[in-house]
């Protein structure tokens, strides 16, 4: 009530300028009306997302069990301290970066290939890009399962395979050394992943001018000074998007290492992911797994964090 009679002592240019002022701008009443739209998203979402994640990292300080009855002791940071003083942990680590590092390489590098003849459009390129959906399109379980029959050592597709060719005189048992069975887990995620990889460089390099690279050639330089000068730095927010994604999915790899070795032989291919999956639900100890599930997102956001830092040019992005 004061301010309305403080409003009506007023002149009356200078109330209908006060009156004017505490109306909504079109901008405001379209943010809110947006807001109300996307509220009930919002909420489902922190239901379905933050809960869990709120409830995880609560877990993660306490020496937590499976069952609704099972006692809790609050340890602090006691999870994540045991854990990075175990030797198995950073095995562990270093085998899921080995796993990261060379799918994701090898990937890269075969992406960008593939795009680059898809691009060069040679005959039967509209097959090919339409045939690279086909084993990405396919699920990771599923894709894990024939990966496993392909190296079975009794009636695998690759035995048969390197038999008819004379390669080899036996049937050779494919996931009985450590080292071998977790490079052939790579070479199954390779064939499911390049072809990610190859639709997002080949969707980038659709939307490159080409007037660069023809002056380019008019200047003498060569396919591959167009390539590696002008063309692969173009295409660096491509490759950081690809990357991160790829990168994220890599280092969180379970389901094809767990449908092909699960885990072995002798623990060999056991990544962090198969670790945390291991912790919570095969030892029952929910807390350290909890606590596991955290290390996991620290280490992605870290390599997210080197990949931005290394590709990322804001000028680029305004240019």
């Amino acid at each position: 009530m004061l301010a309305v009679e403080g409003l009506l002592t007023l002149p009356g240019h200078i109330m209908i300028t006060q009156l004017r002022s505490h109306r909504l701008t079109l901008r405001q009443r379209d943010a809110i009306i947006g807001l109300m739209f996307v509220l009930p998203s919002l909420i489902i979402l922190a239901l379905v997302v933050l809960q869990p994640i709120l409830s995880t990292l609560y877990l993660s300080f306490f020496d937590a069990s499976l069952g609704v009855a099972a006692s809790r002791t609050f340890l602090g940071f006691g999870n994540y301290l045991s854990l990075v003083k175990e030797p198995l942990f950073w095995q562990t680590i270093g085998r899921t970066l080995y796993f990261t590092i060379v799918s994701v390489g090898l990937e890269l590098v075969l992406g960008i290939a593939i795009a680059q003849l898809i691009h060069s459009h040679p005959p039967g390129w509209r097959a090919l890009r339409t045939s690279l959906i086909i084993p990405w399109a396919i699920p990771t379980i599923v894709n894990g399962a024939m990966w496993r029959w392909i190296y079975n050592a009794d009636y695998g597709a690759l035995n048969g395979l390197l038999s008819q060719l004379g390669m080899i005189d036996k049937y050779v048992p494919w996931l009985i050394d450590p080292q071998r069975a977790m490079n052939l887990v790579i070479l199954a995620d390779i064939w499911h992943s390049v072809p990610f990889i190859a639709l997002i460089i080949q969707a980038a390099l659709a939307s490159l001018p080409t007037e660069i690279e023809e002056a380019a050639a008019v200047d003498g330089a060569n396919a591959w000074q167009r390539f590696w000068f002008i063309r692969l730095p173009l295409l660096r927010s491509a490759i950081l998007v690809a990357l991160i994604i790829r990168t994220v999915e890599a280092f969180r790899v379970f389901d094809i290492i767990y449908v092909i070795t699960n885990g072995g032989p002798a623990f060999g291919t056991i990544t962090i992911s198969f670790l945390t999956y291991l912790e919570s639900f095969s030892y029952g100890h929910i807390g350290r797994g909890s606590a596991l599930s955290f290390l996991i997102s620290f280490f992605t956001l870290v390599m997210a964090i080197i990949y931005i830092r290394i590709l990322y040019r804001p000028e680029e992005t305004r240019a």
